[in-house]
């Protein structure tokens, strides 16, 4: 969600600030409606809070939204971005001398 302004700050738009409120509401005045959306959204028991010894890492109950599969292979994925890195480490190299 957002826009990354600089490599610190990300800055939310409207739409973004009103889908946040809008869920925590749901959330809030629940009658059981309220559905976790992976990636963005989870409402953890206090059972599971305690399972985790108490820790609140967003990460731990949200977890990541499912992403695609795009039919490539990790290994040649890993590849390519490897070789991009190398190339990109090459120019820096070129350009500090």
């Amino acid at each position: 969600m957002g826009q990354m302004i600089n490599r610190r700050h990300r800055e939310l738009g409207t739409a973004d600030i009103e889908k946040i409120a809008a869920t925590y509401h749901q959330w809030r005045n629940t009658d059981g409606s309220f559905e976790s959306v992976k990636g963005f959204c989870y409402a953890a028991t206090l059972d599971e809070v305690r399972a985790n010894n108490h820790v609140l890492t967003p990460g731990r109950y949200v977890g990541a939204e499912d992403v695609e599969d795009d039919g490539i292979p990790i290994e040649e994925k890993m590849n390519t971005l490897t070789g991009r890195l190398a190339e990109q480490f090459a120019k820096v190299r070129d350009w500090k001398r």
